[in-house]
């Protein structure tokens, strides 16, 4: 038996095709064995299977090119907008969020996350970094993040793949994200996951909020900021972000740039 499966491509924390963070969202029941085979197939951070469960309601499963996650930023905001304008309520694994989507983009609340110091042994080595000012593991929706606050430039960062994968295991963060701080409303921030089947993560929503709020804590930065993900592999991404805890909300533009049919 043969199935069609629609599927629409979204460019997700951008204002134009081609860029920012893209996004596969498959719009017809998938059967489930199927799932981790169109990841694997599209290959880009994520791909989303929702489900409209009511008016307003849905739930989505959320899969990278190795493993499902129970919750995810830039999927939630690309799939409540090619879902339709609204507010839409979102269930997944790890959370339920609310999701507000127009013609331009969507915006997301967010769970206040857990900000955990850690040991950053070995942290600024694995990245390639000259040093490192600690290293926090920031729980939220079931994920975790390391995030790791530098004053060093991240342009021309060159890091241990190898090792980037060891130190979250150890640590237990999903992926490491170094963030500088450019002013009081905008941050630099990268994000490598080579344990999830990705490199180098474009924009990535999950942990925007938690880095919002560690850098108010740390240095006093606007509670409306901007946080610049993606320019080094070519995917500019600009991740709007309330970090005001029991408000957290992130948001950005989406924009369409394909559309067409699986064919099983």
């Amino acid at each position: 038996m043969t199935i069609e499966l629609r599927y629409r491509v979204v460019d997700v924390f951008s204002d134009r095709p081609l860029a920012g963070n893209a996004l596969c969202v498959v719009l017809d029941p998938c059967p489930e064995p199927v799932m981790s085979a169109i990841a694997r197939e599209v290959n880009l951070s994520e791909t989303t299977f929702p489900v409209v469960i009511a008016k307003g309601e849905y739930e989505m499963r959320i899969f990278t090119p190795s493993v499902e996650l129970p919750f995810a930023g830039h999927p939630s905001l690309g799939t409540a907008w090619v879902l339709g304008p609204g507010t839409w309520t979102q269930h997944t694994q790890g959370a339920t969020v609310t999701v507000e989507a127009d013609s331009d983009g969507a915006v997301m609340t967010q769970p206040d996350p857990e900000l955990e110091r850690v040991d950053d042994d070995g942290v600024a080595r694995a990245l390639g970094l000259p040093g490192v000012d600690g290293a926090y593991l920031a729980r939220a929706g079931g994920i975790a993040h390391l995030l790791v606050p530098t004053s060093a430039p991240l342009e021309g960062l060159h890091p241990d793949p190898a090792a980037v994968e060891a130190v979250t295991r150890r640590l237990g963060g999903g992926g490491l994200a170094p963030v500088r701080r450019i002013d009081d409303g905008t941050l630099h921030a990268r994000y490598f996951v080579p344990g999830w089947g990705v490199a180098e993560d474009p924009g990535t929503g999950s942990a925007a909020g938690p880095i919002g709020i560690l850098a108010r804590r740390l240095w006093g930065t606007s509670a409306d900021v901007v946080v610049r993900q993606g320019d080094e592999i070519g995917r500019p991404c600009r991740i709007r972000v309330h970090a005001e805890e029991g408000a957290v909300r992130v948001g950005g533009g989406v924009t369409s740039s394909a559309q067409g049919n699986f064919t099983l």
